[in-house]
C-alpha cells in the first residue's frame, strides 16, 4: 500500500500551500474545450464565437453579416461563416454522503470531501461554474453555483456543513440530480459505489443529459485488505443487515475476488459508454493524488 494518510482531524481540508499548487491546474472535459481567456470554452456547436470552424451553404433567413463575401467572389456562391460557440464550463461535484463513506481513517467521506474542495478551487480560478450536490441517506442537496476565487470559502462551508449518513439511494439521487441541473458540462461522481440498488441506471441518467462523466471510487484500506480473521458478525452500515461468518483464508480471498470482479465491472461499464473510472484507497496521498494520479488520468492539467 502506498505510505499512510494522516489521520481524521479538524484541519480545513485543504491547506494553503496546497491551494497554491493547485492554481496552475484546469479541469479537462472532452465536450467543452478550453477557449483563449479563463472562464471561455469553446464546444463543438456551430454558434457566434471568435473562433472559425467551416462553411456551410447560405439559406434564405441567415444573418447576412457572416457571409464570406471573399468565397462569393471566387465561387459566385453564398456560403456562411461557421464559429465555434464560446460556453462557459460547469463544473458538477457529487459527493456520496450515505453512511458507508463514513468508514475508515480517514473517512472516505472526508477523502471526498477533500477532493471535491481542490477540484471545486481549480474550477473557480479558472472562472467555471462550479456546484456540489450531496447524493445520500439524506437526500439530494445542492449548492448554489460558485463562481471565481473568493466563492471558495462558501464552497468549502457547504462541505464542512453537509449532513452525513443513512442509507443511499444512487439511482433515484442521480435521477434528481438530472432533472434539476441544466446546462452541459463536467460531472465528478466522488463516490464508494456500494449501493445495493447497483450504479447502472443513475449514470445512465447522467448519459442522457449528454454530461462528461468521471467516476471516482474511494475505499477504505479495510475494505481493499481486510485482514479479518476468525468468527464475526458483520452489519451493513446503511441498512442494518447482520450476517454472522467465519473468515478463512479461502474467504478473504474469495472476497478480495468478488471485490476486484466488482470493480472491473465498474470500469468497464464507465469504459465502454465514454466515461472515466478512477479508483483510489483513502491511504494514498490524498496531493499525490491530484497533482500526479489526477492529472495523468486526464481530469487535470
Amino acid at each position: 500500500m502506498p505510505e499512510s494518510a494522516p489521520a481524521v482531524t479538524d484541519a480545513p481540508l485543504l491547506s494553503p500551500e496546497f491551494l497554491r499548487r493547485l492554481e496552475t491546474l484546469e479541469l479537462v472535459s472532452k465536450k467543452i474545450r478550453a477557449g483563449r481567456m479563463k472562464g471561455d470554452r469553446l464546444s463543438r456547436r456551430k454558434g457566434r464565437g471568435s473562433e472559425f470552424a467551416d462553411f456551410r451553404p447560405y439559406s434564405p433567413g441567415d444573418d447576412l453579416r457572416f457571409l464570406d463575401w471573399n468565397l462569393y467572389g471566387r465561387l459566385d456562391k453564398l456560403f456562411l461563416r461557421l464559429f465555434l460557440e464560446e460556453e462557459d464550463l460547469h463544473v458538477h461535484l457529487l459527493v456520496d454522503t450515505s453512511e458507508s463513506m463514513t468508514f475508515g481513517q480517514p473517512t472516505k467521506l472526508r477523502y471526498a470531501k477533500q477532493l471535491a474542495a481542490a477540484l471545486g478551487f481549480v474550477g473557480l480560478v479558472n472562472l467555471d461554474r462550479v456546484a456540489i450536490t450531496a447524493v445520500g441517506g439524506q437526500g439530494v442537496q445542492m449548492s448554489p453555483q460558485y463562481r471565481g476565487r473568493p466563492s471558495l470559502w462558501r464552497l468549502i462551508k457547504f462541505l464542512d456543513d453537509l449532513p452525513t449518513g443513512g442509507a443511499g439511494d444512487f439511482s433515484a439521487a442521480l435521477r434528481k440530480f438530472s432533472i434539476r441541473t441544466t446546462g452541459r458540462g463536467v460531472v465528478i461522481v466522488l463516490s464508494d459505489f456500494l449501493d445495493k440498488g447497483g450504479y447502472e441506471e443513475g449514470f445512465r441518467y447522467l448519459l442522457a443529459r449528454n454530461l462528461d462523466v468521471y467516476a471516482v471510487q474511494i475505499l477504505a484500506a479495510e475494505e481493499i485488505d481486510p485482514g479479518l480473521v476468525g468468527d464475526l458478525k458483520l452489519t451493513d452500515a446503511e441498512d442494518g443487515d447482520v450476517a454472522e461468518v467465519t473468515i478463512s483464508a479461502p474467504l478473504l480471498k474469495r472476497y478480495q475476488e468478488t471485490l476486484a470482479a466488482f470493480r472491473g465491472g465498474l470500469s468497464s461499464f464507465c469504459n465502454r459508454r465514454g466515461m472515466a473510472y478512477l479508483f483510489t484507497s483513502n491511504q494514498v496521498p490524498f496531493e499525490k493524488l491530484v497533482l500526479n494520479y489526477l492529472r495523468n488520468r486526464g481530469l487535470l492539467r
